[in-house]
Order: C-alpha cells, then structure tokens, then sequence
C-alpha cells in the first residue's frame, strides 16, 4: 500500500520560492504543474494549491486537494523509472468547479506520464 508521507511534502517557504522561480510548467486542464529537479531531497515532494480566490469555503478547497493528494498517492508510482532524479512538483487547481476523482485521477496520470518522459530525455 502507498503512502504519502509527511517528507513528500513542500512545507517550506524557502524551497516554494525557489521552486517556483526555477520551475518548469506542464499544463493539463484542471492541474497547472510546475516542476524542478530537486537538490539533495531523497523522495519526490509535492505541493498542492487551490485558490482562495476561486473556492471562497475552506470545506470545498480541502475536498479538491484531498482528491489531488489521492490520485497522486495511487499513481505515484509512474514516477518510478525517474529513481536517480528526485523532483519538486506543485500541483494548482485552475478549473471553477469542484471536478469529479476519475476526472481528476486522469489529468494527474497524464501529467505524470508527461513528467517522466520530459526527464528521461
């Protein structure tokens, strides 16, 4: 069973300057990603966002980013062939309206798909 670990999050505010600032981008509607390889970090880390702006409710900003945190945890493993390169990805909800898991689960497989076939060139 997968987990998502505590380490597989961006908390700091240092590391999301600089990810965001060096970052690279991949756009797959509902999920803007940017993404960097990251510098001495042993797991893959992952910040999830939802504006405040878009969703004004705490209750429905943390339903969509429990759905992104767990269709991340059951696809992390398309990551896998990336094992000598670890990278920072944040993961922004850009759509209006609370989405449904499957549809979510299929931009986050795409995107991830995406991610290791950028890097492995």
């Amino acid at each position: 069973m997968l987990k998502f670990s505590k380490s597989e999050r961006i908390k700091s505010k240092i590391i999301i300057n600089t990810l965001f600032a060096h970052a690279q981008n991949i756009f797959s509607f509902p999920l803007k990603t940017y993404y960097c390889v990251g510098v001495e970090i042993e797991t893959n880390q992952v910040l999830i966002s939802v504006p405040k702006r878009t969703f004004k409710k705490a209750v429905d900003r943390n339903r969509i980013k429990r759905l992104i945190r767990e269709s991340y945890r059951k696809n992390k493993e398309i990551l896998s062939p990336l094992s000598n390169s670890k990278l920072q990805i944040a993961f922004i909800y850009i759509h209006k309206e609370i989405l449904s898991y499957l549809e979510i689960e299929k931009k986050m497989i795409l995107i991830l798909q995406k991610l290791v076939s950028i890097n492995q060139k």
